[in-house]
């Protein structure tokens, strides 16, 4: 891909993103572009009625995207939504320009942006099976991969059916791959599972301010930029949180509205930590004119990957960029809720409050239980202590019985250990 790239961003409104304010549409499509380093030049907003199969956009339409390439000097349209290979094809005919849609771009991105070889694998798994869909005979200048993840790069000539068969054979190769990293990580989660320590995950839209608030809380060091999709790979540290002695916060992977279905496929490994998490903080942007709808995708997300038994907090992060009548607002109305936390990762308000409702949302199905264990397993009555609120303390003989209240998840952690 070539960084500095001039390009036209081409919105089609198809009439199903009614929740969402073309203009921040629009903006939200050139964020994506910039997080490669393309240079947009023009955001074109369009009205379909009638999608057509061959351009999706109408003649007129195609044509005011062409005038706008030409005027520009563009070498790229982005076509902010899902095209087929043939509309792809079509417009570059018409516009003389590279065309990419919206799950062309975003796969661009996570395949500059993913470090570790986890998420290297989960890219290019998601980018092969996008490219798989591209290989139709109508074209005649295909794009090969070469050494990367380049949607942006030249054409080549390449024969369909040899690419279909390797990028079966690759891709076969990568799923035995990341089912290993699959096992490896359930593996993990097991043993976390059998230790007294709540996991806690971070969701949230791209660029909510996650690892922000990742680092705010934990000290950390991790990426956080104002880009969409800075983090990728997920980061897990150790915290503290008021009666609970430990605690494992998760950052993870922005989500954005329209997320291709390669990549939530490909990434599901990862958004089980979420999913198996004990509690999950939804960080939203509260500053962004379109928090709401922005707040109504990662909800769709969540459910379809299944995270809908732990506990959830929204924090609604991005105070410190309201105007002070109406940062005032949204403190009062998060003081009525008790789901809700205000705050600013930048600046730390709201960070004790946060950490207070978390860890009163962990303990808030603790039943009283009666524990009995030996008189000198200090390990045991230590980690009682630590994540039970202890009532009462009786010893006979070499045994000790306590009056603990434990969660349903603390008291399986407690049974395991005990047994382990």
């Amino acid at each position: 891909m070539t960084r500095g790239a001039r390009a036209v961003i081409a919105l089609p409104d198809l009439g199903r993103a009614a929740r969402r304010d073309p203009g921040a549409r629009l903006a939200e499509a050139a964020g994506l572009a910039e997080a490669i380093g393309v240079d947009v030049e023009d955001r074109l907003h369009f009205r379909i009625r009638q999608p057509r199969p061959a351009t999706l956009f109408g003649p007129g339409q195609v044509e005011r995207i062409a005038d706008a390439v030409r005027l520009a000097e563009a070498e790229l349209v982005i076509v902010d939504a899902a095209i087929t290979p043939v509309q792809q094809k079509n417009l570059e005919d018409r516009t003389k320009a590279k065309v990419i849609d919206r799950t062309g771009l975003i796969l661009e991105i996570f395949g500059e942006r993913a470090a570790t070889a986890e998420g290297r694998l989960q890219v290019e798994l998601a980018h092969l099976d996008y490219q798989a869909g591209r290989l139709v005979r109508s074209w005649t200048h295909l794009e090969r991969q070469r050494g990367g993840f380049g949607f942006l790069g030249g054409p080549g000539e390449t024969q369909i059916e040899a690419d279909r068969r390797l990028i079966r054979d690759r891709m076969a190769k990568l799923k035995k791959e990341l089912d290993q990293v699959a096992r490896t990580r359930t593996l993990h989660r097991t043993r976390r599972q059998r230790a007294p320590w709540p996991v806690i995950a971070l969701v949230g839209y791209t660029n909510a301010g996650k690892s922000t608030l990742f680092n705010r809380l934990t000290r950390a060091e991790v990426a956080a930029e104002d880009l969409l999709f800075a983090t990728l790979d997920p980061t897990m540290r150790e915290i503290a949180l008021p009666g609970v002695d430990k605690a494992i916060l998760s950052d993870t992977v922005g989500f954005i509205s329209d997320l291709p279905t390669q990549l939530v496929a490909a990434f599901r490994a990862t958004l089980e930590e979420v999913v198996s998490a004990d509690l999950i903080v939804h960080v939203r942007d509260i500053s962004h004119p379109d928090s709401e709808a922005q707040r109504a995708d990662v909800v769709e997300v969540l459910a379809e990957i299944g995270a809908g038994e732990a506990g959830l907090i929204e924090a609604w992060n991005k105070i410190d960029l309201l105007a002070a009548d109406e940062a005032a607002a949204v403190r009062a109305e998060a003081s009525r809720r008790d789901d809700v936390v205000a705050l600013s990762a930048l600046t730390g308000e709201g960070m004790e409050a946060l950490l207070a409702r978390a860890a009163g949302l962990l303990r808030k199905d603790a039943t009283m239980r009666a524990v009995t264990v030996a008189a000198g397993d200090g390990e045991a009555i230590a980690w009682l202590h630590a994540n039970g609120e202890v009532v009462k303390r009786e010893s006979e003989g070499m045994e000790t019985t306590f009056q603990v209240r434990l969660t349903d998840r603390d008291w399986a952690r407690f049974q395991a250990r005990q047994t382990a």
